[in-house]
């Protein structure tokens, strides 16, 4: 039997099952998944089948069950065996879950011998994928190793009649982790246990920050109400205005600062507990400083026992961010975090509990009444996507981009996409991706027999694959979106992939693509057509000033003289040297690549609308026009976007001249800026359809992918996919996958999985 079988409570359910049937024969967890004999009559083993594809248990996700007969043993008992560790591994590593009621009754009941113990778990809930070490999933295999069972834990773990059963990371106060509060200075410990915890929540209702170790990593945190405790967290953190997550203690308190509606419940309530971004609620009552600049807030639940222990005080809202200073991996170690957090924090909560991987929150976002992954790691990493062709003999390893990194790693016929990495900027994000890469081989048990990587030649993930020693295979970026988007949805066809992003290294002659129409499918991609290309000012330090881009864009539209003019009106941050500079860089070509990138029209058409001038992070001004965008209602002009043949006759080419100008002079006339940052998303949307038709009537194809990273937008979406519809398209988008960057090793490993000859 495989699938996610082991981990989830999987042989203890089976005990039950064939216990209740009268059944002998022995289950046992194998390298390969879950080995069940059974023994009994025929009518009753029937019944044990079915029951086992029907209703298997809450957290197992079976994928297959091969069946055959075998002589009766005489056996009149069922049993659980010993793991078997030999063979190829084949068995689906399980994600981590969040904490189930049942174990949740037991920690607030005062009679219990579990009451506020912060690592109460048990079959159906609790660490897997951030301990585990290696597979099969066995305590040994774990962190919990270095901690002994106590008697009545072991009584639990040896009851099949209990629902500790067999979990391996049962423990309890007697003998498992613990928790203590550290001096933030010093590292010294002030007090352990519950007194810990209970420290923890008055230092919080105080005002002060605390770096908490979780499931998979340290949060930083504090009371989402308190303004000054916001903004220290901002100071200390380096983190200018990227919206903070917030932690609320249940659906309804969640309702009081957001607006959930029955799917966003669902999401928030699910055992992966992600991050979701949900518009705000007026008159919320949480610190400015929580999402300034941004219409929503993402919001979360508890997942783990600590966390529900830290609403017992008076906060019902906790600012939980990553624990870590901007740009830098999270910490997840004890030793890391006293080193790297201590002038974050005011006080530490740690604990001795190991974390194998550092695993970061996930990221959804509910887009046309679908949870949407933007960012996938803790809860639903590594579960694979099936690729629907076999890759046994050519398993191929992906590195992935620079930003919003994942790794993936393919086995028969499945990709296994990693937890979010983030971006490869420095040694130590760099460190932990290797560590990713080493991780995932080691509990899939896969050596890989080729390396699929960006075809940008500084990316550290590129550099990376150029020094593994393996077979390599370049993917172009682009591409890869298309074929992500492609294998999440199981499809090999041909379609038209419309990629927008920030930017992705090209074909040789045109390296900066970013707002790209492809005819693609797993194996190969042509450019079919792209965004009329601008200067770049300032190469890379353009992507950080929407400035510079709408500079250049209004001397594409208007021409030197009159762009400067309009500049001097609407783009008041840009003094009259700079603009004569930039002007003079762009006619003389110096330090201004040629690009095509929508996500710098998106940056542009915010400066111009006086949203956004800076990005302070990543995606920054086109957050912040969606934000306005969605609140202008049922706006629907559009400013035309003519598709022209681009100059060397072999593409078409998406016009946006008429666009700038149009927003250039209705933002001088007086119209507001929600209304025309809905008028751009309605012109891109209808841009994309009229560059569609116009390859479909000459390639003849009907299925258009949406991807890249400026397809996370809502409103952009909620536009696009029902006028590709109307026009008689189907359009496939990222759902499961992040359709940005996040995403791109799956295309990789897919591609590079078609391009290698079978073994």
């Amino acid at each position: 039997m495989k699938g996610v079988v082991q981990g989830v409570g999987f042989r203890p359910y089976v005990y039950g099952l064939a216990a209740r049937l009268r059944l002998a024969g022995f289950v046992a967890n194998g390298s390969e998944g879950v080995w069940i004999e059974v023994e009994g009559r025929g009518t009753d083993v029937s019944a044990f089948a079915d029951r086992l594809r029907e209703a298997p248990p809450p957290l197992a996700r079976i994928e297959a069950i091969a069946e055959r007969d075998v002589a009766p043993t005489g056996e009149t008992a069922f049993r659980i065996r010993e793991s078997a560790s030999e063979g190829r591994r084949t068995v689906l590593v399980p994600a981590d879950a969040a904490t189930c009621p049942a174990c949740l009754a037991e920690m607030r009941d005062p009679e219990d011998r579990r009451y506020r113990y912060p690592f109460i778990n048990c079959t159906h809930c609790g660490p897997r994928y951030t301990i585990i070490r290696e597979m099969p999933y066995d305590r040994a295999a774990t962190t919990m190793a270095a901690f002994a069972m106590c008697d009545a834990c072991r009584a639990e773990y040896t009851d099949p009649a209990n629902r500790r059963f067999h979990a391996e990371p049962t423990c309890c106060p007697a003998c498992g982790p613990q928790v203590w509060l550290a001096d933030a200075a010093t590292g010294e410990a002030r007090t352990r246990g519950d007194a810990a915890v209970r420290a923890v929540v008055d230092a919080l209702a105080r005002g002060a920050i605390a770096a908490i170790k979780g499931l998979g990593g340290f949060h930083l945190a504090c009371d989402a109400r308190n303004g000054e405790a916001v903004a220290a967290l901002r100071r200390r953190k380096q983190r200018d205005l990227k919206p903070f997550a917030v932690m609320t203690p249940d659906v309804a308190s969640a309702g009081r600062i957001a607006c959930v509606d029955a799917a966003a419940a669902e999401l928030l309530t699910g055992r992966e507990r992600p991050i979701v971004l949900l518009e705000k609620r007026p008159g919320h009552g949480l610190a400015e400083g929580v999402a300034p600049r941004s219409a929503s807030f993402g919001v979360m639940l508890p997942y783990t026992p600590l966390h529900h222990l830290l609403f017992d005080g008076r906060c019902d809202a906790l600012v939980m961010t990553s624990g870590n200073v901007s740009d830098e991996p999270i910490a997840h170690t004890n030793a890391d975090a006293l080193a790297r957090l201590a002038g974050i924090a005011d006080v530490m909560l740690l604990h001795d509990r190991d974390i194998h991987i550092r695993t970061d929150d996930s990221v959804v976002r509910p887009i046309l009444g679908v949870g949407t992954l933007l960012r996938r790691s803790r809860g639903y990493a590594p579960l694979p996507v099936e690729l629907g062709f076999d890759t046994t003999g050519r398993e191929i390893l992906a590195t992935g981009s620079y930003l919003s990194n994942t790794v993936c790693l393919t086995r028969e016929g499945k990709a296994y996409l990693s937890h979010h990495i983030g971006d490869l900027e420095n040694e130590p994000a760099y460190e932990s991706f290797v560590q990713a890469i080493g991780h995932l081989q080691s509990v899939l048990g896969v050596t890989p027999a080729a390396v699929a990587h960006d075809l940008h030649p500084t990316y550290l993930s590129t550099r990376f694959a150029m020094e593994s020693g393996l077979p390599r295979v370049g993917v172009q970026h682009h591409h890869a979106h298309v074929a992500a988007t492609l294998a999440e949805h199981g499809r090999r066809d041909r379609v038209i992939g419309v990629t927008f992003d920030g930017i992705g290294w090209g074909d040789v002659g045109a390296r900066a693509w970013g707002g790209e129409f492809l005819i693609a499918d797993l194996e190969s991609s042509e450019r079919a057509g792209h965004l009329a290309p601008v200067p770049q000012p300032g190469g890379d330090a353009a992507a950080r000033s929407p400035l510079r881009m709408a500079l250049a864009w209004l001397r594409a539209a208007y021409g030197d003289e009159e762009a400067v003019e309009r500049a001097a009106a609407l783009l008041p941050g840009l003094d009259e040297g700079e603009r004569g500079t930039l002007l003079q860089m762009m006619a003389r070509g110096v330090n201004s690549p040629a690009t095509t990138s929508m996500g710098r029209l998106f940056d542009a058409a915010a400066a111009l609308l006086g949203v956004c001038d800076w990005n302070s992070y990543h995606a920054q001004a086109p957050v912040e026009l969606e934000a306005i965008a969605a609140s202008a209602g049922d706006e629907r002009m559009a400013y035309p976007m003519a598709v022209t043949a681009s100059t060397d006759g072999a593409t078409w080419q998406l016009e946006a001249d008429a666009l700038v100008r149009g927003l250039t002079e209705d933002r001088s006339g007086g119209v507001s800026a929600e209304r025309l940052a809905a008028r751009f998303h309605e012109s891109i949307a209808r841009g994309v359809v009229d560059m569609c038709r116009r390859i479909r009537d000459n390639a003849g194809l009907s299925t258009v992918v949406l991807s890249g990273g400026v397809f996370a937008n809502a409103v952009l979406l909620e536009r696009t996919v029902p006028l590709l519809a109307e026009a008689g398209f189907e359009a496939l988008r990222s759902v499961r996958v992040p359709s940005g960057d996040g995403g791109i090793a799956l295309g990789q490993a897919a591609i590079a999985s078609r391009r290698l000859p079978c073994a």
